[in-house]
């Protein structure tokens, strides 16, 4: 069977998108291939249980090591639990088509991805969610329509669709991925390096452009080789118990303003309560169970209308104005004895944050189809139940866990010092205390007020906000700092990080058809005005970054040696680096460019370690004078260590003034010398003279 191909402009490259030739009892199968990068992608679906209230849709992404001519590590040799990097894609492709299925659709849906090939330029992940989606689209599953996905970056000071993966690691400001149809975005991610809001609109625009592009061409593919969607209609509620539930709105709006989160609920939870009494009065059991079924999603749907009126009318919730922020508290040094740590407190979201200070060897390497790395910088979230008064299994940290640290992490990265001016290794963890929403932006705020007090010289500080939207047909309103409550009923969800300078992070989640660039451009702006507030209030508790580190901190010491020197600092077998760390307590680090760190708690051995390995791997020049040792007696001279591993010669005529009729008349192995390097021969030979020592003493 002959294989279904079309073929786009995608950037400064051709997208190859191909089916039916592979996986062809899949639903639907694609590949997608961009220069020598080829991702593979397969949807099927099948029918869900009739208990389920909610879309069981499970996307999953792979980057098997094969793809780029590498075989995986350990002991098993094969691919094990999903990197950081997989698990962020495969949140990538979930966030853009979840909403893209119908309400009221509960068949399960798998989209499985994984990479063919890569060829260290087009980085996989955006084509994995173009594969994803075009294999979707000519599905018979019923999808809203013909979807795209591109990055967007800036290199060289223009805006650049699809860099290639050395762009975005040598002089990019913006690495934006964003997911969208013909009629508009549903999903953004970025980091940035302080990027005004103005260019960061122009890059999502330029976005949309190509994302219509690709929606031209995901509609060729399906007039080619598309399936006939199936029948589905959404499941339409009583239209009699509508009208009985609807009688019970003012009771909602009456409780829809109850202080506190919890309370709210609880309040709310007890209309219903007396709904489903009331509607059920005189069933027998098994018919109240099916009732009270029936009645909760109605009543939901109403309760959420409740608030998003009370909103437009200028009354959110908890009794803010559309632009106001929840009270911030902040507590520095929370726990005294952590490099850093700070509570930050904003309504009833509350983060505990912490610092710690590492050397390069807590540096985490990252394996994977790119080139191996190491990074000096992390940043770990955990969401734990109790933060919203739940109970549930504790297990390793979720999806959402690992998107929200990324989100909080790339926000603070653009700001961090040059390792060459703080060569540490920072570890942020932000443990959320308590939530009713916004708590990666706590985190954002946290981290930034942490590193400061652990004396990280950062840049500038950094906040973040998130923001909300409620659009109806006669209006809208921008919601700043929003709650639990309003991300869930509002049609936008963005969260946006940044200096006073510009955007660091922005994370977009849009439920409506589309936005303009003029709403845009008021939230932005809005954001802005929050994010320069939030601002202010930390830098009252916290003004600058602390002047050194922790007293429970490494100190560090950077110096650069020649790259000679490395293996005589390192010595046999690593025998003289391991003896520099025994002798002074400390950990010494040396890469590939002669670049040594040098790190220890107790700071007077952290100088004279410093010392040792700065007298080490000098170079030895005539007339520098040392205090040697004698480390062998010959007939004609002894020979003296000057420098760790450096040895000279001191001939026998050179040991005293007049005649010396053998050299154990003056010295003995293990003496310590004053001695003047008198000649380096061409070989490295070092020639050293204690005569000139005490010819030196008698002028002075």
């Amino acid at each position: 069977m002959q294989p279904h191909i079309v073929e786009c402009q995608f950037g400064q490259q051709t997208l190859t998108l191909m089916t039916g030739q592979v996986a062809r009892q899949a639903h639907g199968s694609v590949i997608a291939r961009l220069g020598d990068t080829m991702v593979f992608a397969a949807v099927c679906t099948a029918a869900g249980r009739d208990d389920l209230d909610f879309f069981p849709l499970t996307v999953d992404y792979r980057e098997k090591t094969e793809a780029a001519g590498k075989i995986p590590g350990g002991f098993f040799k094969r691919e094990g639990r999903p990197t950081t990097k997989e698990i962020l894609t495969m949140r990538l492709i979930d966030r853009a088509i979840r909403p893209m299925f119908p309400d009221g659709f509960r068949q399960e849906v798998q989209v499985l991805s994984h990479v063919m090939a890569y060829d260290g330029v087009n980085n996989p992940d955006v084509l994995a969610m173009i594969a994803g989606f075009a294999a979707t689209h000519i599905s018979q599953v019923p999808f809203r329509g013909a979807m795209g996905a591109v990055r967007v970056g800036i290199v060289d000071g223009r805006l650049v669709v699809n860099p290639t993966d050395k762009d975005r690691r040598e002089d990019n400001r913006l690495d934006l991925v964003v997911a969208g149809h013909r009629d508009g975005l549903c999903m953004v991610e970025a980091g940035a390096r302080e990027v005004p809001e103005a260019q960061m609109i122009d890059a999502l625009e330029m976005a949309h452009e190509q994302i219509k592009v690709l929606c031209g061409a995901l509609d060729e593919l399906r007039a080619k080789a598309g399936k006939t969607k199936m029948p589905f209609e959404a499941p339409k509620p009583d239209p009699e118990l509508v009208a009985q539930v609807a009688r019970y709105k003012e009771d909602i709006r009456a409780v829809a303003h109850t202080p506190g989160k919890q309370e709210r609920a609880a309040a709310i939870k007890g209309v219903l309560e007396r709904v489903v009494a009331a509607l059920t009065e005189g069933l027998d059991a098994d018919a109240v169970k099916l009732r009270a079924k029936a009645i909760k999603p109605i009543f939901g749907d109403l309760a959420t209308k409740v608030e998003r009126e009370e909103i437009l009318k200028g009354k959110r919730a908890d009794g803010r104005g559309h632009a106001d922020i929840r009270q911030i508290t902040i507590v520095p040094n929370f726990i005294p004895r952590q490099h850093g740590s700070v509570l930050f407190t904003r309504g009833e979201t509350q983060a505990l944050v912490s610092t710690t200070l590492g050397t390069r060897d807590d540096e985490q390497i990252i394996d994977g189809l790119e080139e191996e790395y190491r990074k000096k910088f992390y940043l770990h979230y955990n969401f734990p139940p109790y933060s919203v008064g739940e109970t549930k299994r504790v297990l390793a940290p979720g999806r959402r866990e690992i998107g929200h640290g990324m989100l909080a992490e790339r926000a603070l990265s653009s700001v961090l010092p040059k390792p060459e001016r703080f060569p540490y290794t920072i570890r942020i963890v932000s443990d959320i205390m308590e939530s009713n929403g916004s708590s990666s932006m706590a985190s954002v705020c946290g981290g930034c007020l942490s590193m400061m007090i652990a004396g990280v010289p950062l840049a500038q500080p950094v906040a973040g906000i998130a923001m909300g939207l409620i659009a109806e047909d006669d209006g809208y309103a921008i919601l700043s700092d929003i709650t639990g409550g309003e991300d869930h009923h509002g049609d936008m969800d963005f969260k946006v990080a940044g200096s006073g300078l510009g955007i660091t992070a922005l994370q977009m989640d849009i439920k409506v058809e589309s936005v303009s660039r003029e709403l845009l451009e008021r939230a932005l702006s809005q954001a802005r005005e929050g994010r320069i507030h939030i601002l202010k209030k930390m830098l009252e508790s916290v003004p600058r970054p602390s002047g050194e580190v922790s007293l429970w901190a490494p100190k560090m010491e950077t110096l650069q040696i020649p790259t000679e020197r490395i293996g005589l600092l390192i010595g046999p077998g690593g025998r003289t680096i391991k003896g520099l760390e025994e002798q002074f307590e400390v950990r010494v680090t040396v890469d590939e460019t002669g670049r040594v760190t040098v790190s220890g708690v107790n700071r007077e051995l952290l100088r004279q370690a410093t010392q040792a390995v700065q007298a080490m791997c000098e170079t030895p020049k005539i007339g520098s004078r040392y205090t040697g040792t004698v480390r062998s007696v010959k007939d004609f001279g002894a020979f003296i260590e000057i420098l760790p591993g450096v040895e000279g010669m001191c001939h026998i005529s050179e040991l005293a003034e007049g005649y010396v009729e053998r050299v154990s008349d003056v010295v003995s192995v293990g003496d310590k010398l004053d001695v003047v390097i008198i000649n380096v021969d061409d070989r490295g030979k070092v020639k050293l003279s204690h005569k000139q020592t005490l010819v030196d003493a008698e002028n002075v």
